[in-house]
């Protein structure tokens, strides 16, 4: 299995893009001004056990779904996109999966995704699921939200989600 990696545009910076043979298997927005860090790229690898090598355009087409989305375009990310769910297992993946299926400019309490996900006491752990999933923006985990609809947080970017809520509240 080969891994590969390119950065693409968002308005909150870079983003990792890794790719491997079976599809995206990481998009990571950095939580430093500069996504090329090594630590970054070092820690991909290690829950990868391999070195992705950098390929540039390897994100182009991910590149123009996401500037279509943040054009305001409806895009689901998994109508065009291949996903590699080998960083996600157990309950996180059938709560991602879920989350897939919240349409654009709709939203899903944790509890409710914990409920279609077959584990309907499990919101503290959909929480979990959306703070470390490995596909940032592309599962969009900002549509899940507290039982009293209000945003909540999305890691330590709070005004991220509610950037992203209300982009596709337009």
């Amino acid at each position: 299995m080969t891994f590969r990696y390119d950065f693409a545009p968002t308005p909150f910076g870079d983003a990792l893009a890794v790719f491997s043979d079976e599809g995206i298997v990481r998009f990571d927005l950095s939580e430093s001004e500069d996504p090329s860090v090594p630590w970054l790229l070092e820690s991909t690898a290690r829950q990868l056990g391999a070195v992705p090598e950098p390929d540039p355009g390897a994100a182009d087409e991910l590149t123009a779904l996401l500037e279509a989305y943040f054009d305001g375009d409806p895009v689901r990310f998994d109508e065009h996109l291949r996903f590699d769910w080998r960083l996600v297992t157990g309950f996180p993946l059938k709560a991602l999966q879920t989350i897939l299926t919240i349409s654009w400019g709709e939203t899903m309490s944790y509890g409710e995704v914990a409920l279609v996900s077959g584990n309907p006491g499990a919101a503290r752990a959909v929480g979990t699921a959306c703070r470390l999933t490995p596909f940032s923006i592309i599962v969009p985990v900002h549509r899940v939200v507290r039982a009293d609809g209000s945003p909540g947080h999305y890691g330590a970017y709070p005004e991220r989600k509610r950037f992203l809520l209300d982009l596709e509240s337009r």
